[in-house]
């Protein structure tokens, strides 16, 4: 074949067209993403490419036929391992997807399982209480909704629920009942007197009857509770003639006595009632018994408030109802008041102290080469509460914290503690945040008494004592629980 045949050859398998081929052979083409292999300028540079450099590769299987003058691809054998080759890379990315896949679905199994036991409250919340208000609005775990009925209605049900992990509520449904008499219904039978209490009644029975409703016919004494011996408290009956018999009937308050013929109207004493019966204290203070009803009392220097059985203490500093001097402040008590005018600590070597206010005293400065002076209390102040006997413990009494002045870096440490008047163990001081700390009633108190304690509050700088500031509590316990 002559040069020019030859390059007419060649420019023909350039161009892509077709000469003749002596038979059809497998070649193996790899499209890699290495950059030398992108691109291959002929045919020749297919069968030049070995698997181990470009194991990643896409494998394609191509029927192309092969010129026979030109180089020859690999033998069968060859091409069996290369394909054996690619049968286990394959299967090893079949293992790693199917593992991949595995731990997907295992992943979003939890993730639906946490979202499935995410706290949520009931799909219907709490509905607005007639004749009352509801209190909160959110409905997440941990939540509180408060209920309050309007003047005249009481609570029935659950007057606090909460919002519980499991989507369900606390507590039962509230409702806001009204308060009618409860002897409107004259529950009390054969001439019994219906006795109003605190949303209760209680039926006192003529003589001879007895039962919750007078249903019962007995022969007894006069009850304890009927006054007996007093004219004040004894009425004639209202008595009516209805078919050839006598009724006769009591006013509210009072009770049938005596026989059929000769019968009397007597007292009911409600406040011995209720004590008998145990059935609640009418009066949180003093229940006095009065013609057909009672009234409860307060003690001297108390109130009654509006519920007619509950008693407020007066406070005579605020209604200007002392007579304290001037130069000395009027301290409201349970019960009554007091005038104080506390003095400052004795000047004692180079520490002298100033009043500074009617409650407060401050140190005067202090000679540089004085230690014992730096070491006096910086300020002296004086506290009165006033508490009723036997609150409930433990009780926060007091807070003292430091306020620094303006411009002025303050203290970056602070130390609380006891130093006088808490001989008993009644009371502990301890912080409550990193400026406060608080005095703490460990111990019911059953009054009248008075106690005083005094706690300390120290400051520092870098490790190094600044300051201390004194404050003497007065407790002023009432002999009453309200």
């Amino acid at each position: 074949m002559s040069d020019a045949e030859k390059r007419d050859r060649n420019n023909k398998l350039n161009n892509g067209t077709n000469p003749t081929y002596i038979a059809s052979q497998v070649t193996l083409l790899f499209v890699c993403p290495v950059a030398s292999f992108s691109t291959f300028s002929s045919l020749w540079s297919f069968c030049s490419v070995s698997l181990s450099a470009c194991e990643t590769c896409l494998l394609f299987l191509l029927f192309c036929p092969i010129p026979s003058p030109l180089q020859t691809c690999m033998d069968k054998h060859q091409v069996v391992g290369v394909l054996r080759q690619m049968e286990k890379f394959l299967k090893g990315q079949e293992l790693r997807f199917t593992e991949g896949f595995r731990i997907m679905k295992s992943k979003l199994a939890t993730l639906q399982n946490s979202v499935s036991k995410l706290p949520q409250a009931d799909q219907s919340p709490l509905e607005e209480l007639e004749h009352g208000t509801k209190f909160g609005s959110k409905y997440i775990a941990g939540h509180e909704v408060h209920f309050a009925c309007s003047q005249g209605y009481h609570l029935m049900g659950s007057a606090t629920r909460v919002c519980q992990d499991n989507g369900t509520w606390s507590g039962v449904d509230a409702v806001c009942k009204g308060e009618p008499s409860e002897c409107a219904s004259n529950p009390c039978q054969n001439g019994g007197t219906c006795v109003e209490g605190v949303n209760q009644y209680k039926c006192t029975c003529s003589q001879n009857w007895s039962g919750s409703h007078c249903q019962h016919h007995t022969q007894t004494a006069p009850p304890e509770w009927s006054v007996m011996n007093d004219p004040a408290f004894s009425r004639k009956p209202r008595c009516a003639q209805v078919k050839q018999a006598r009724h006769c009937s009591c006013d509210a308050g009072f009770h049938m006595s005596g026989t059929s013929d000769n019968s009397i109207c007597q007292d009911v004493n409600e406040c011995e009632v209720y004590r008998l019966d145990q059935g609640g204290t009418l009066c949180i203070h003093e229940c006095v018994n009065v013609p057909g009803s009672y009234h409860c009392s307060c003690p001297s220097g108390y109130k009654l408030l509006p519920d007619g059985r509950s008693c407020e203490d007066v406070d005579e500093c605020l209604n200007q109802q002392h007579n304290c001097s001037r130069g000395t402040t009027c301290i409201n008590t349970g019960g009554g008041f007091q005038c104080v005018n506390p003095d400052c600590p004795r000047s004692h070597g180079n520490v002298t102290y100033v009043k500074t206010s009617p409650l407060q005293c401050e140190r005067n400065p202090c000679p540089m080469e004085s230690r014992s002076c730096h070491l006096a209390p910086k300020t002296v102040s004086f506290h009165y509460l006033s508490l009723p006997s036997n609150v409930q413990t433990p009780a926060t009494l007091f807070r003292m914290a430091t306020a620094g002045a303006p411009g002025r870096a303050g203290p970056d440490s602070l130390r609380f503690g006891i130093v006088g008047g808490n001989m008993r163990g009644i009371f502990v001081m301890q912080r409550s945040d990193r400026q406060t700390g608080e005095l703490i009633l460990v111990q019911q108190l059953r009054g009248p008494q008075e106690i005083t304690v005094d706690v300390d509050m120290s400051e520092y700088a870098d490790r190094t004592f600044q300051a201390k500031h004194v404050a003497k509590v007065h407790v002023l316990v009432s002999p009453y629980n309200f």
